[in-house]
């Protein structure tokens, strides 16, 4: 069949075309049907489909993820456990509100001891309370030799109680000053607290925690 005869061809009387036409129409609107229907129904199905298999996966991850947890609970109790036990170790060493002043007088006791003239000693009128323990500043300045101060610093380590220095800052004396060296320092000193501080510090901890949810 020519170009000529398929531009003759009726849309319309397609009972009368040749059979290979026909069959080639119907292959055509059944192919049509199939396109339609996959992009009309199983295009949505198959994207169902494919988050349904993602979402399968991240469930799958999760659950090996818990069970790994699991499978180490015990050593993860136990690791807490430890941690719970040195923490509690370490607030024994914070003196009481009672015992601050004790301890600040051995930090002075400690510079005096070996010879340091302290120009400064100054400790913070408030505290920096967590919730687990408060911290109080003391700024200091001694001036004395260099193994003088390097001793200071180590016997303030070796206290009974927990002491800190920290922003330290070591100078060549003045002109006319006697000490061979002179240290700018902070010592942060820390307590416990006591049952009533503990309690309000969480109260105020749960407002704000409130307040910003």
């Amino acid at each position: 069949m020519n170009m000529d005869e398929l531009r003759n061809l009726d849309p319309k009387d397609i009972a009368n075309w040749p059979a290979s036409l026909q069959i080639g129409a119907l292959v055509a609107l059944i192919a049509a049907i199939v396109a339609a229907g996959y992009f009309l129904i199983l295009a949505d199905q198959n994207e169902e489909l494919e988050q349904g298999r993602n979402r399968e996966g991240e469930l799958k991850q999760a659950f090996l993820d818990r069970k790994a947890k699991a499978i180490n609970l015990d050593a993860y109790r136990q690791q807490l456990a430890e941690i719970q036990e040195s923490f509690g170790a370490l607030l024994k060493q914070l003196p009481s509100k009672a015992e601050m002043e004790t301890l600040i007088t051995e930090i002075n006791q400690s510079g005096v001891g070996r010879g340091l003239q302290f120009e400064l000693f100054r400790p913070a009128v408030t505290e920096t309370k967590t919730a687990e323990f408060a911290e109080r500043p003391i700024e200091i300045k001694i001036g004395g030799a260099y193994h003088d101060l390097a001793a200071f610093a180590s016997d303030v380590s070796q206290l009974s109680r927990i002491v800190t220095l920290g922003s330290m800052q070591i100078a060549l004396p003045t002109p006319g000053a006697s000490s061979a060296l002179s240290m700018q320092a902070v010592a942060s000193t820390y307590r416990a607290l006591d049952e009533e501080e503990a309690v309000d510090i969480r109260r105020t901890e749960a407002a704000a925690k409130k307040n910003k949810n």
